[in-house]
């Protein structure tokens, strides 16, 4: 049998899912919701369990991005949900250890890989995210439904993985270190300091600009193959040998960028899940502008 490719590790196409759709062994996870750009009225972050509710792909359960994997009262937007919340959204909706997670949204994954990043950090790497989203599984016919389905609750264990996260103080350390790269996921206006979502604006000194928007392409925003995405990285200077962290305003563009670096296999990339809105908390915490 063939060794699955890297891709394969991490995406799979909506002929593959077609296939699987009544696999017991799968999950199959909605997180369709907006992210507006920081110079459009807010709300600027959105769920969408109303298009959910309308129609959705058949067996798939909704998790919100913005209440169900956050910590509601962490003093940082957007903090990951705890082990103990996470568990108990995991058990309640039917996604146990034993099952591989199928993710997808209607914005190139954009927000499905905050939670595919989040499964690897609480140690379950049997999570992929579906190529083209709700947006090309509709375009090709395929079948959706409005009934929400009814799994048994499911164990499901949370083991840490700490090398997907890093914290401030790395960060810190990082600036200026040349065997490091730091990598706003943000857009180019974000990065310059031109707009921004957080009461501070720019960028940690010493960051690159790799926007996430320039790695997919075609109406499904459906993701670049290998050579596309070494090139993009490389010509900011992101090379393999080096050490790279991604970051944006939330940990939530930084998961798709962590994810590009896993597709081409990266030996040392994290998420810096704090990002932004941490990041500017502290007034002793440098930016640039420009």
């Amino acid at each position: 049998m063939k060794a699955p490719s890297r891709r394969e590790e991490f995406l799979v196409d909506t002929a593959w899912l077609a296939a699987h759709l009544t696999d017991p062994a799968i999950r199959i996870v909605d997180i369709r919701g907006v992210i507006r750009p920081p110079d459009a009225p807010k709300p600027w972050y959105l769920e969408r369990r109303d298009r959910y509710a309308e129609a959705h792909l058949p067996g798939a359960v909704f998790i919100g991005w913005l209440t169900d994997i956050v910590e509601p009262d962490a003093p940082v937007k957007m903090t990951v949900a705890s082990p103990e919340r996470f568990t108990a959204l995991m058990g309640r909706l039917g996604i146990g250890d034993q099952h591989l997670v199928i993710v997808y949204d209607d914005d190139g994954n954009h927000i499905a890989a905050r939670l595919w990043w989040i499964l690897n950090y609480y140690g379950h790497p049997a999570v992929r995210l579906l190529d083209g989203g709700y947006p090309k599984w509709a375009a090709e016919g395929r079948p959706v439904t409005a009934e929400v389905p009814c799994h048994a609750p499911a164990p499901f264990t949370p083991r840490v993985q700490a090398e997907w996260r890093t914290a401030s103080d790395e960060v810190r350390r990082a600036i200026g270190d040349a065997r490091v790269r730091l990598v706003d996921c943000r857009g180019p206006a974000d990065f310059r300091g031109e707009v921004g979502r957080g009461e501070r604006k720019g960028r940690i000194p010493g960051a690159v600009n790799v926007p996430i928007s320039t790695f997919w392409e075609g109406p499904f925003k459906t993701w670049k193959g290998e050579t596309a995405l070494r090139a993009i990285h490389e010509a900011a200077g992101v090379t393999p040998d080096k050490r790279v962290i991604t970051y944006c305003n939330a940990g939530v563009s930084a998961s798709v960028g962590l994810l590009a670096l896993k597709l081409l296999g990266y030996p040392s990339a994290v998420n810096y899940a704090g990002s932004w809105y941490d990041w500017e908390r502290d007034p002793h915490n440098p930016t640039e502008v420009g």
